[in-house]
């Protein structure tokens, strides 16, 4: 059974009946290791081939499905076809030069990439594996067909090999007879089966939008924005540059309506919510929202939507700033309910939008990273301001990293605040962030801690991993502060003859003071470094800026790096002795670390005999 993108059930209404069932049968005939791609847009200039094939074993195959019935064909060349519509005879390009000028066109992203060439040869330079291209005439059978062309007509116009017809996809047609007269479209066998290297970067060429943290095509592309052979990487990026082929089928198969995705650290998350982004900004007009609680997340988030020209159609909020700007967009002032500035942000919000000073609907989608931290009652809000009629919202959590709400879930039912996504539920089990060691360091450190106490009853969602090996996490369990400082500097200094730049390495700390104290010795050995430890400086958060960054832990969440040391690991106080809540503290700061990860402490207490735990 093929991988068909995205899902059948989440074809769009206007797919025709045809369509539908070519899908299906490609989904149930192909080989299992076949992905099948479905109108989607290719490459910068944004051409829609019905479906793309491709299969390792065989080549790429480019498809055109029509629907049309033979007795309105009124005319038929090479070029053209007059076809009797509804609303009279329209022209439309001969489906057999479509298929080929699509093929041709996506073709031509890939033919610059030296990787994807052969190396030896006459061929030397050409692609180094089969595509082709052809036709699926879903309503004309064969018989009809060579009623009105003759031999010699077909072969100039609609060629016999490069057309599927109706009966050629019944359902009594076997799969392996319908696999033959698919990769007879393919110009000659392939040799050795494509590797998932090349697989991945075709994948990288054809569909920008599946690429992570490298250079971006737009969006909305001019005609100059066509890759040139400099643009292109050396090496294709690794399994944190591109999603991966489950990852790709869960953002395009979304659908319309209230979704929840509940996933575990690093399983792509995120990264779901940035390219559900770049869909509902082309297909709506109102603005899209995303919110998450965490301010170093909102910054990351908005870097990101900026890197797609997409700022002008989707607003990053923090939540208590999304009040602010609320309260600043509809020149009204804030309430003094309580003695909590934050929470009188949100009471003023809260009370104006139930006075309807302020809208409701504001946004076309509404989209919740990291919802486990926020309270049922900002949920109550935002669930408010999702337009009706579009009714899209995203809501994605995990329990095991709510920080800032002392609860072992999420506390209440998502239908209660308004999110109705019954039956619509996604479970992301795999990690694909931190390599398999330091995912396997995380897990264990934190059922230990949570099978320390009684307390914890809740099944935690757990991680499997997708990663890569890595080298162990180093704990060092020293006398002091001042010990620890000098493990992180000599720690430091192996990371850069590692050739790793400083904004790819990380320094978290449980306290401000901690953190403060870091900053002095790194002060003293001239390292440039930068602590966002005020609100106003993590709203200023850069990924691009080669400092090193240092954080309190819970405002590292959603961020990610190569190298990351947590330091004074084992301090309690700012928990007041709950082990859970440290832990969960804790599991965030460790899974921060994609490679590398130092852990230092130096107080002795249960907290540090759970970390240095075998």
């Amino acid at each position: 059974m093929a991988i068909l993108i995205p899902k059948l059930n989440s074809f769009p209404a206007y797919v025709t009946a045809g369509e539908r069932r070519v899908a299906r049968r490609l989904e149930s005939d192909l080989e299992e290791q076949c992905l099948c791609w479905y109108d989607i847009a290719v490459g910068s200039k944004r051409r829609y081939p019905d479906f793309i094939v491709l299969n390792p074993e065989r080549g790429l195959l480019f498809l055109e499905v029509k629907d049309w019935k033979i007795d309105n064909i009124h005319a038929l060349t090479h070029k053209e076809v007059e076809y009797r519509c509804e609303s009279g005879i329209k022209t439309f390009c001969n489906p057999v030069e479509q298929a080929r000028q699509g093929a041709y066109a996506a073709l031509k992203l890939l033919e610059q990439d030296a990787a994807l060439q052969q190396q030896h040869g006459a061929h030397q330079g050409k692609l180094s594996f089969p595509y082709g291209y052809g036709v699926i005439l879903s309503n004309i059978t064969r018989k009809q067909l060579d009623a009105v062309l003759i031999t010699d007509e077909q072969k100039a116009i609609l060629p016999p090999e490069l057309v599927i017809c109706k009966d050629d996809i019944k359902e009594s047609v076997s799969a392996e007879t319908l696999q033959n007269k698919l990769w007879a479209m393919l110009r000659y066998r392939l040799q050795a089966p494509l590797s998932a290297e090349k697989i991945d970067r075709i994948r990288w060429h054809f569909y920008p939008e599946i690429r992570i943290d490298s250079k971006q095509l737009s969006l909305f592309p001019t005609e100059n924005d066509q890759p040139s052979p400099s643009d292109l990487p050396v090496a294709l990026p690794d399994i944190l540059k591109i999603m991966d082929p489950q990852q790709e089928i869960l953002a395009r198969s979304l659908g319309e309506g209230h979704r929840v995705i509940h996933g575990v650290a690093g399983s792509g998350k995120t990264l779901i919510l940035i390219y559900r982004c770049i869909h509902l900004a082309e297909v709506l007009t109102q603005p899209v929202l995303v919110i998450c609680y965490n301010i170093s997340l909102a910054a990351i988030l908005k870097s990101r939507i900026k890197q797609h020209g997409l700022e002008e159609k989707v607003q990053v909020y923090n939540f208590h700033s999304w009040c602010s700007y609320q309260l600043r967009k509809h020149t009204l002032s804030k309430l003094n309910t309580s003695e909590n500035t934050y929470d009188d942000l949100f009471r003023s919000v809260e009370h104006y939008i139930n006075e309807e000073k302020i809208a409701s609907e504001q946004y076309g989608a509404v989209l919740i990273d990291e919802g486990h931290d926020l309270r049922a009652e900002w949920l109550n809000v935002l669930t408010k301001m999702t337009n009706e009629r579009s009714g899209s919202l995203l809501f994605m959590y995990d329990d095991a990293q709510s920080i800032y709400n002392k609860r072992e879930n999420l506390g209440f039912s998502l239908a209660s605040v308004g999110i109705q996504a019954q039956g619509r539920t996604t479970i992301l089990k795999l990690n694909y962030r931190n390599s398999q060691q330091i995912l396997h360091f995380s897990r264990n450190f934190l059922q230990r801690a949570f099978d320390s106490t009684s307390q914890h009853k809740t099944e935690v969602l757990q991680p499997e991993s997708a990663g890569t090996y890595g080298p162990e996490p180093e704990i060092q369990r020293v006398d002091k502060l001042a010990a620890e400082a000098r493990q992180v500097l000599e720690w430091l200094d192996h990371q850069r003859n590692q050739g790793l730049r400083w904004k790819d390495i990380a320094i978290l700390c449980p306290l401000a003071k901690t953190g403060k104290y870091f900053c002095s010795v790194l002060k003293s050995h001239d390292i440039p470094h930068y602590f966002y430890e005020k609100p106003e400086d993590k709203k200023l958060y850069d990924p691009q800026d080669d400092r090193l960054p240092l954080f309190i832990i819970p405002s590292s969440k959603g961020l990610e790096f190569h190298s990351v040391a947590v330091v004074n690991s084992s301090e309690m106080d700012y928990v007041k002795s709950d082990i859970n809540e440290a832990a969960k503290k804790l599991y965030v700061a460790f899974t921060r670390a994609t490679h590398q990860l130092l852990v230092t402490l130096h107080q002795d207490n249960a907290l540090a005999d759970l970390i240095t735990a075998k």
